[in-house]
C-alpha cells in the first residue's frame, strides 16, 4: 500500500518490544518482535533494562523503514502502547537513570504496607476509601506497582533518585525517548491511583493521595489529555531512522487500551480479552465505579471522557510458555505450535487433570501474591498431551472465574468476547475459551500483533483522520468459535473447582514461599 498514510507503532510487551509499520487504518505491513530478560532476585526484584528496550526499538524501526513496501515520508506519526504498573527512572533529558522495575517487583511491599496497610483486605479503611472514591482503586499492598516501586527507590535507592528527575510509565518514557517531552495522561498513570478519575479532565495529580503515601506531584510527568500530540520526534531520531522532521508523536496508552483499539472492541460494552503473557478481560462502560473484593474497577477509557474494565490475572499465555521451558528441562522441544497440536490429541477435561495457573500470584478475582500454581488429580496414565491441554483449559477456567465477576460488573451480558495475544493464535485454545465461557469468541486477525494495529487506529482518531465514533465500521476479520454445549458441564465443573483449590491451599502457600 505505497500511497497510505502509516504509523509507527510500539508494543513493549513484558517478554520485550514489538514494532510495526501500519496503515492509519489498522494493515500491519512489516514488524518484528524482540525479546528481553527479566532479571529475578530473592528479595522480589524484576527489572528489565530500559536502555535496551531503546536500543532494540530504534535498531528495529530503522530496518522496518527500510523495506520496499514502506515509504518513510508517510509516516506520520508515533505511538507506542505497553505494559504498565511499572516505572522507570528518568533523568531531565529523557534517559534511564536506572533499570524498569516491572508489575512483577515487589520490593515496595513493605513501604506500601506501611504507607496505606491495614485491617481492611490489608489496608487502612479510612485510606482505602478516600483512594477509591476518587480513583476507582488503590495502590497495591504487595508494592507491584509505581507507588511500591517509587517507595523502594526513594528508601533504598537514594542515590539514583538523586539522578533521577521523573518516575515515569514504560509507554511514557519510550515517548520522551521520541519527542524529548515529559508526560502521563490518566490513561497511562492508572495503575498509580493518584488522579481523581470523577473528573478526567483534570490534568493534576491529587494532592490528598501523594501526602498519604509521601511522595511529590514533581517527581511525576505532568498530564496530558489522552490522544495528545506531543511533538515532531527529535531531530536525531528523524535522522537516525529517515523520517520526516513533521512526524509527531502521540501520548503512550496501556495495552489494555490499545487492545480494545486493536480487536474492534470500543463501543460500550464491546468485550474483548487478552490471551497475553498476563490475561484480562474487558469493555468500555458508561461510568466510574469499583469491585473492591475482586479487583475489578473502571477506570480512564480509550477517551477522554469514557472509563474501560481494568482487572489483570498474572499468568495466561505465560503458562503455555513456562511448560514449554519444562519440557524442555527433560529433552522435549517443541514449538508453540507442537504442543498445541499435541494437546488437541487429548480429550476435553485433559483427561482429568486440572491445572491451576497462579505461577506468579493472583490479583483478580482474588489478590494474592502468594497464590501459587500446580497440576491436580495426575496420574500413572497422564501423558504429556494431558498436561499441555490442562495448561490451556486452567488459564480459560481461570478467565471464566473471572469473566462471571465481570460481567455483573458490567451489569450487561457480554457476548461476543474478541480474543486477542499470542495464545489467541491458536485455534484450539480459541474453542476452549469459548466452551469454558459459555460465549461466542472471535479470533481477530494477527492477534499477536493486535495493540500494534490499536495504536494505528488510535493515532487515526487522534490526527482527525476519523472520528472515534467511526471506529466500528473498520472491518477487522474474525474467526468465529461457538461454545459446545457437550463439554459445559465438565467446563463448568472446572472452573468451580478453582475457588475451591484456593481456599484449600491458600495457607500452605504462604507457609512454604516467602517471596
Amino acid at each position: 500500500m505505497p500511497s497510505a498514510e502509516l504509523c509507527l507503532s510500539i508494543d513493549l510487551g513484558t517478554g520485550g518490544p514489538k514494532i510495526g509499520v501500519v496503515t492509519l487504518d489498522g494493515k500491519l505491513l512489516a514488524y518484528e518482535h524482540h525479546s528481553v530478560a527479566t532479571l529475578f532476585d530473592e528479595r522480589g526484584a524484576a527489572t528489565q533494562d530500559a536502555e535496551e528496550w531503546w536500543i532494540l526499538i530504534r535498531t528495529a524501526a530503522k530496518r522496518l523503514l527500510e523495506q520496499p513496501l514502506v515509504t518513510p515520508g508517510l509516516v506520520r506519526a508515533v505511538v507506542v502502547t505497553g505494559q504498565y504498573a511499572s516505572t522507570v527512572p528518568v533523568d531531565e533529558y529523557g534517559a534511564a537513570t536506572g533499570p524498569c522495575l516491572t508489575w512483577l517487583d515487589t520490593r515496595g511491599g513493605p513501604y506500601s504496607r506501611r504507607a496505606v496497610g491495614g485491617a481492611v483486605q490489608g489496608f487502612n479503611a479510612r485510606k482505602l476509601w478516600r483512594f477509591v472514591r476518587k480513583t476507582g482503586g488503590a495502590p497495591s499492598t504487595a508494592g507491584a506497582d509505581p507507588v511500591g516501586q517509587i517507595l523502594y527507590l526513594m528508601n533504598e535507592q537514594p542515590e539514583l533518585c538523586a539522578r533521577t528527575r521523573w518516575f515515569m510509565e514504560p509507554v511514557d518514557f519510550l515517548t520522551m525517548r521520541f519527542c524529548g517531552v515529559a508526560s502521563g495522561t490518566h490513561a497511562s498513570r492508572l495503575a498509580m491511583w493518584m488522579t481523581d478519575n470523577r473528573r478526567l479532565t483534570r490534568l493534576e495529580y491529587d494532592a490528598e493521595l501523594l501526602h498519604a503515601v509521601g511522595i511529590e506531584a514533581r517527581q511525576l510527568p505532568p498530564l496530558v489529555p489522552t490522544g495528545s500530540v506531543l511533538g515532531p520526534v527529535t531531530s536525531d531520531v528523524a535522522d537516525e531512522l529517515g523520517l520526516a522532521r513533521d512526524t509527531v508523536v502521540l501520548a503512550g496508552l496501556p495495552d489494555l487500551h490499545a487492545a480494545a483499539y486493536g480487536s474492534g472492541a470500543t463501543a460500550l460494552y464491546a468485550a474483548h480479552a487478552a490471551l497475553s503473557t498476563t490475561s484480562w478481560i474487558s469493555c468500555p462502560v458508561a461510568k466510574k465505579k469499583t469491585d473492591i473484593f475482586h479487583s475489578i474497577a473502571a477506570v480512564p477509557g480509550l477517551t477522554n471522557d469514557s472509563y474501560i474494565v481494568i482487572n489483570n490475572q498474572e499468568t495466561g499465555g505465560k503458562s503455555l510458555e513456562w511448560l514449554q521451558g519444562v519440557l524442555a528441562g527433560t529433552g522435549t522441544t517443541m514449538s508453540f505450535d507442537e504442543m498445541t497440536t499435541l494437546a488437541a490429541s487429548s480429550p476435553a477435561g485433559s483427561n482429568g487433570v486440572q491445572f491451576i495457573p497462579w505461577l506468579a500470584g493472583e490479583r483478580s478475582p482474588v489478590d494474592d501474591k502468594r497464590a501459587r500454581a500446580g497440576f491436580t488429580n495426575l496420574s500413572i496414565t497422564t501423558t504429556t498431551a494431558d498436561l499441555i491441554r490442562a495448561v490451556m483449559e486452567g488459564v480459560a477456567a481461570n478467565s471464566a472465574w473471572l469473566f462471571g465477576y465481570v460481567e455483573k460488573f458490567a451489569g450487561e451480558r457480554l457476548t461476543p468476547v474478541r480474543l486477542v495475544g499470542g495464545g489467541a493464535q491458536s485455534t484450539l485454545w480459541c474453542q476452549i475459551f469459548a466452551d469454558t465461557l459459555g460465549r461466542e469468541v472471535h479470533q481477530v486477525r494477527e492477534p499477536m500483533t493486535a495493540q500494534l494495529r490499536g495504536m494505528a487506529l488510535m493515532a487515526s482518531v487522534a490526527l482527525g483522520r476519523r472520528r472515534f465514533e467511526e471506529l466500528d465500521s473498520v472491518h477487522i476479520p474474525v474467526q468465529v468459535f461457538t461454545p459446545n454445549t457437550q463439554f459445559a458441564d465438565l467446563y463448568r465443573q472446572k472452573v468451580a473447582m478453582l475457588p475451591r483449590l484456593y481456599q484449600r491451599d491458600k495457607k500452605w502457600a504462604r507457609r512454604s514461599r516467602t517471596k
